[in-house]
């Protein structure tokens, strides 16, 4: 593996290895979403308006991967599958209300 220059510096910065985590256009509006509360794939493809199938199952993995995710899969049929937040991912809660804050007083939206 190459590493390039300054990169090791990087790898140990908080803030980047946060950005890692929820950064990306559909990450915190996956955030958003889980929030609220437990959600299926569908509903969570439906609340994310133009996320893709694929993108949202790749977001999904990532955010699981990270532990801010966790998946629950029911035994039954036809099968099951629930997303909600880790304790880890619901820490993230002030974060993203503060940047909602920021964008409220800071970004026109009209």
């Amino acid at each position: 593996m190459q590493v390039k220059e300054g990169s090791l510096e990087r790898a140990n910065c908080p803030v980047e290895r946060t950005l890692e985590v929820i950064g990306g256009r559909w990450k915190v509006l996956i955030l958003r979403e889980l929030f609220q509360g437990v959600k299926r794939f569908n509903e969570l493809q439906r609340a994310v308006n133009g996320i893709t199938q694929k993108m949202l199952t790749q977001q999904l993995r990532e955010m699981e991967s990270d532990g801010i995710v966790h998946r629950e899969i029911y035994l039954q049929v036809p099968p099951k599958v629930e997303y909600s937040l880790t304790p880890l991912g619901a820490s993230l809660k002030p974060i993203i209300d503060t940047m909602h804050e920021w964008g409220v007083r800071h970004i026109n939206l009209t």
